[in-house]
């Protein structure tokens, strides 16, 4: 399985600039996009990100290619600093933030809305779920990473992964049922 990660990181550790942005470029939205879906918050996201990218680069002259890929890695290291936040926070509500989308030039101003509504009450939902479900129905359905990705990722079996999706996805049907009419799922 070819990695080309890997090689970018190779060409880093031997002291390639370049290599280093390609990786940033490569890598660094994945990172940020689950931290954020873990996190729910932009700025905190952006921290995990950052230090997530900070960890690669202090492992890169030690990396042996082949025992894992790159971005598994990354993504392993990325969940367990949102666990760790995650950990730090227990107690006290933190209020989710509005994340301002681009505007669509093609989307009427109301379909705009429609869709962050819809984008917050999946954050909001999520937010709910259990840290280990919320972990798996992120890298799967908003990743898009095969089971058995996120069986590495996650330390776990492909068996528990797939229960963890299920029941995950169960909870977020569950918490999002009524609000099918505002949300503009009412068509029939």
């Amino acid at each position: 399985m070819e990695d080309p990660d890997a090689d970018l990181l190779a060409r880093f550790a031997a002291g390639e600039p370049k290599a280093a942005r390609d990786l940033i470029d490569s890598l660094g939205p994945r990172s940020f996009a689950v931290a954020f879906r873990m996190l729910g918050e932009r700025s905190e996201a952006e921290d995990v990100a950052q230090e997530a990218m900070m960890r690669l680069w202090r492992i890169a002259p030690d990396w042996r290619t082949g025992e894992a890929k790159v971005s598994t890695w990354l993504y392993r290291v990325t969940m367990n600093l949102c666990i760790d936040r995650q950990r730090r926070r227990r107690g006290s509500m933190t209020a989710l933030d509005e994340v301002a989308e681009p505007p669509d030039p093609g989307r009427s101003v109301a379909e705009t809305m429609q869709e962050r509504q819809r984008n917050d009450a999946l954050q909001a939902a999520l937010q709910q779920l259990p840290d280990r479900q919320r972990q798996a129905v992120v890298l799967r359905h908003l990743e898009e990473l095969s089971n058995p990705e996120i069986a590495g990722i996650m330390e776990i079996s492909t068996e528990a992964v797939e229960s963890l999706i299920a029941r995950g996805k169960r909870a977020l049907a569950a918490a999002l049922a009524g609000r099918r009419e505002d949300l503009g799922y009412d068509h029939g």
